[in-house]
């Protein structure tokens, strides 16, 4: 068991979107979102999903939003990272976050830039979504099943710590 999988609070929400036109339209099967459940479930989350919905701000924003509202203390997406028109998920999630993690961004960013020359035009998220009780640390991964693993084994480490973090200040 890892550091952060040991210091998460017991019975910890959290809920796994994948965002993606294919998927939602069953032209494709879902790869990326069943990892990530399977994946924070071993750290010790207690993990909902993975809903599934299309690219574009209004979907993604009203389900990460849900998920928040749900009681959910991590979100972690799946999808619409990269540059094509419809990867909007970082534009459907700013307005959910108060405060972005810029360092834990930056060492996705060289994880992806390290798996592959094309990893660096992701664009990953990480914020919290409040300063209040409840807050949630909200992750936007790119969709490739790779690209989750990374992100999941990037942010591991620290995982416990920001949740703990927030508990703190927010009692």
């Amino acid at each position: 068991m890892t550091h952060a999988a040991q210091s998460l609070p017991p019975e910890t929400p959290a809920y796994v979107i994948t965002v993606s036109d294919s998927v939602s339209a069953g032209v494709n099967s879902d790869r990326s979102g069943p990892l990530a459940v399977e994946m924070l479930s071993e750290l010790g989350f207690v993990v909902s999903g993975p809903m599934v919905v299309p690219d574009g701000v209004d979907s993604v924003h009203q389900a990460v939003a849900a998920a928040c509202h749900s009681g959910a203390r991590l979100v972690f997406t799946t999808g619409g990272t990269g540059i094509s028109p419809r990867d909007l998920t970082p534009e459907a999630v700013e307005s959910l976050v108060v405060a972005r993690l810029s360092g834990a961004e930056a060492a996705l960013l060289e994880r992806n830039r390290q798996a592959a020359p094309l990893g660096m035009l992701s664009r990953p998220v990480v914020g919290i979504s409040t300063r209040q009780a409840g807050a949630a640390l909200v992750v936007c991964a790119p969709g490739s099943p790779g690209a989750v693993r990374d992100t999941i084994e990037v942010l591991t480490p620290v995982l416990g710590h920001v949740l703990e973090i927030l508990d703190r200040t927010n009692s």
